[in-house]
């Protein structure tokens, strides 16, 4: 089993991800037994087989929206953020708005090409799970949650710009 960076810790990861292989589709795919994170399209298209199973787990392309899933997400324990290519950002978009505007509470897990730079602006925008790119050092990626010790902008973490946070004395000025 591989691992993963949760809570800021590398953990081995007891979830698989499904993705279609060449001629499947989200209505044909076999969903496999155990802890298992679906294609949004696959729960989609599944949503009655696959709705009574506490072991799924559903995860966005960088295109699709976070709002198709309102009104379900308190069922799901993992979602999951598909990041196809590095410099592809949509993906923090979609976190926001899990956490923010629609409430999602449970594990926010980033995947694909997600690498060390990328991990401290992730858990900026609510992701807390990392399935780091496997040609990468964990544990190296792992201290990327903590290259900077200071916030300026406000986000999903921090409500309050620095420029709030500070409390500074005023100057006096020579009349």
């Amino acid at each position: 089993m591989p691992d993963i960076i949760k809570n800021k810790t590398v953990v081995t990861d007891d979830w698989n991800i499904l993705r279609l292989a060449e001629g499947e589709t989200a209505e044909t795919v076999t969903v496999p037994e155990g802890k298992v994170i679906v294609p949004l399209k696959t729960w989609q298209a599944q949503r009655d087989t696959l709705k009574n199973r506490p072991d799924i787990g559903v995860w966005f392309a960088s295109d699709e929206r976070a709002e198709e899933l309102k009104g379900e997400l308190a069922q799901f324990k993992v979602v999951a953020v598909d990041f196809p290519k590095f410099a592809d950002g949509r993906g923090y978009s979609i976190a926001y708005n899990l956490r923010a505007r629609l409430g999602y509470t449970g594990e926010l897990r980033a995947v694909g090409d997600v690498l060390r730079d990328q991990l401290f602006y992730m858990q900026r925008v609510g992701f807390d799970a990392f399935a780091v790119r496997a040609d990468k050092n964990i544990h190296d990626a792992v201290k990327g949650l903590t290259d900077f010790s200071e916030k300026y902008q406000t986000s999903w973490d921090e409500k309050n710009p620095l420029f709030r946070r500070v409390k500074r004395e005023a100057v006096q000025t020579a009349d």
